[in-house]
């Protein structure tokens, strides 16, 4: 695979500094003259004594080159890369120094080989300058397989100094330098199997640049999509059909293991001892609780807690897929393949640290928590009494997706008259179509009308409906007092997921004034009338022993009521009920598990590659919201996203 190599180690200022900029300058270029004999004893010493003085240059491309082939040839190309890449280190070495002043010597190309912004470089100039400079200088070496170099039109120092010349603001950022600010000079040495450019970089003002890995990483990518890109947009271009089968494969595995998640109850002991460790830890944590702002131990319990949620089988699975689709990222950015590590160290899942966060400090302050899932597409069961034909007839048009968009929409025109003749059940249809669509464009105020004329006329579930409404977070039509009110009123005329919803609100006390005893009695008032959700959470609270006397004989009951209507919440605490494990604990870890599922969902598509489209995880949440406002499943068409393929 073709790559750039970049390595970037800094001078502080001396008066070595200008030595280096001479000898960069005016360095002879070595001529390439093939010999397959074996490095002498010399060479062979200096290498041990390199390898052991500077480790990290084994890094170097002619080492591994030297290793898998060891010549002389190979050994003085990896000799002068190391010592050119540790000059700071190296100056004052005399064994070094004696190597650099006696090195084999050949073709010499004019008085120097310096180039910068002006195309007229003055050496004696240039080193005045950086010998009276009181800043560090970063001595960044800049490149290319033989092969490549040749191939790209890279082995002239035009085309370096062109580059560097295109690209010296992205560098500049790169250090934080302001680009008026930014100084730099560099040479290109066409040397052995890798010719390359020094380049020396800094600021003018002393101080003020700073290079990262992450600054290092930003050059390295600008330079690779600038000489590379024509190649890429071709290799991009004849993927082959079973590659691009292979990451679907992948994906679509992925996003089975995310359902089975989102669908799974946790059972995990071990992370629930955890979490309850951590929530108990919280209490003495002042200011704000997210993990940077956590101190060091509860971080590593955080991360510990990261990694026994890895340890569950369907999770492993999934971060393996993951891992597998990211692992096709174009691997001109990586001089290696990158370390796989575990999920707690991964950066791209760091929102499920704050998740744990969150689900502890809610234990620890005992918050009661809700767990109902698929509650809104239950709650406004249809309530049919003496409709007439007409509504009949128009309602069974509007349903049928198998008809055009333009017989359902006639229909929707003649069901509004229909409403305005004062039709309650079209009026609440009319309100249904107005909040949800897909036939009509959403408009809240339109709903809210409709919802009103057959609310007034006594429509249970369009009371109901009214009450959610005024309750949401629509600016345009929230209004609290309203909307308990008509919660209140659709709670007396027995709707029971009002009932539940008007107990919930006196359990959080946000809208109302807290008031747990009333809560309880709406919470039983809802669940008698068969609510599998009032029926759950009456059942958690005799459970729990907190809001009401605890009793495990009542609580198995009302959470067998809910798990036979198909409650696994429910059904879970059934399974463990003789276990006395905190059901608020077992809760928190299924919580986390499915916290997990959408992080995992949202970073399904790999990451950002040269030539193809870049989604990042904010834009597919916004395209996401998108698709479900007009009327698709959340996961719907998920194969259909552009250049899912490496």
């Amino acid at each position: 695979m073709a790559r750039l190599i970049l390595k970037s180690p800094y001078i502080k200022s001396t008066g070595r500094v200008s030595g280096y900029l001479r000898y960069i300058a005016t360095r002879e270029r070595v001529e390439l003259i093939p010999d397959d004999r074996p490095p002498t004893r010399k060479q062979e010493q200096l290498i041990a004594k390199l390898l052991k003085d500077f480790p990290d240059s084994k890094t170097l491309y002619e080492y591994e080159v030297c290793l898998a082939k060891p010549t002389k040839v190979n050994a003085s190309a990896f000799i002068t890369l190391a010592l050119e890449a540790n000059w700071d280190a190296i100056h004052e070495s005399e064994q070094y120094m004696k190597y650099i002043a006696t090195r084999p010597r050949a073709e010499r190309i004019g008085a120097h080989g310096l180039f910068s912004d002006s195309d007229s470089v003055s050496l004696e100039k240039a080193m005045e300058e950086l010998e009276s400079y009181t800043g560090n200088v970063w001595t960044h070496i800049i490149s290319l397989k033989r092969e490549d170099a040749v191939r790209l039109g890279f082995d002239n120092a035009a085309a370096w100094r062109n580059l560097i010349r295109a690209h010296r603001n992205d560098i500049a950022a790169a250090m934080k330098i302001p680009p008026n600010d930014f100084r730099w000079y560099a040479a290109f040495h066409d040397e052995g199997e890798h010719p390359h450019i020094h380049m020396m970089a800094w600021s003018a003002k002393p101080g003020q640049a700073y290079l990262s890995k992450e600054g290092i990483r930003q050059i390295k990518s600008k330079l690779t999509n600038d000489i590379f890109h024509n190649e890429m947009l071709h290799l991009y271009e004849q993927k082959t059909e079973s590659r691009d089968e292979l990451v679907r494969q992948a994906r679509r595995a992925m996003l089975e293991l995310v359902q089975t998640m989102r669908d799974s109850m946790c059972d995990h002991p071990d992370a629930e001892r955890l979490v309850l460790e951590l929530a108990a830890q919280l209490g003495t944590v002042k200011g704000k609780k997210s993990y940077g702002y956590l101190p060091k131990r509860l971080k590593n319990l955080v991360d510990k807690i990261v990694d026994e949620m890895e340890r569950l089988p369907v999770v492993s699975k999934c971060y393996d897929q993951w891992l597998m689709l990211q692992g096709k990222v174009d691997a001109y950015y990586h001089d290696k393949p990158q370390k796989c590590v575990p999920l707690s160290k991964q950066k791209e899942f760091s929102q499920i640290k704050n998740a744990i966060i969150r689900e502890a400090e809610r234990l620890r302050l005992d918050e009661l928590t809700f767990e109902e899932k698929n509650l809104g597409q239950y709650d406004e069961p249809e309530e049919f009494r003496n409709e007439s034909y007409d509504y009949w007839t128009l309602q069974d048009v509007i349903r049928d997706e198998s008809l055009t968009m333009e017989e359902r929409g006639e229909a929707v025109s003649e069901m509004e008259k229909l409403a305005e003749s004062g039709d309650m059940y079209a009026q609440y249809l009319m309100g249904k179509l107005w909040r949800d669509g897909p036939l009509l464009i959403p408009d809240s105020v339109e709903a809210r009308y409709w919802f009103e004329q057959t609310a007034d006329q006594g429509h249970l579930v369009a009371q109901y409906s009214l009450a959610k409404l005024y309750l949401s977070d629509d600016l345009e039509v929230r209004d609290t007092r309203k909307g308990m009110n008509w919660l209140y009123t659709a709670a007396v005329n027995g709707s029971h997921y009002a009932m539940y919803r008007l107990a919930k609100e006196l359990f959080k006390g946000d809208l109302i004034k807290r008031n747990s005893d009333a809560a309880v009695e709406w919470f039983a008032r809802s669940a008698e009338r068969g609510n599998p959700y009032a029926q759950y959470m009456l059942g958690k609270l005799y459970l729990a022993g907190k809001e009401v006397p605890r009793d495990e004989e009542k609580a198995a009951y009302w959470l067998t009521q809910s798990a036979e209507q198909g409650n696994p919440y429910a059904q879970y605490l059934l399974n463990h009920l003789e276990e006395n494990r905190p059901p608020s604990a077992m809760l928190a870890v299924t919580r986390l598990l499915h916290h997990m599922s959408r992080i995992f969902r949202d970073n399904s598509v790999p990451k950002s590659r040269p030539g193809g489209i870049q989604i990042d995880r904010k834009r597919l949440k916004k395209l996401q919201e998108k698709r479900i406002a007009l009327g698709h499943k959340p996961d719907d068409h998920e194969e259909q996203w552009p250049n899912l393929t490496m």
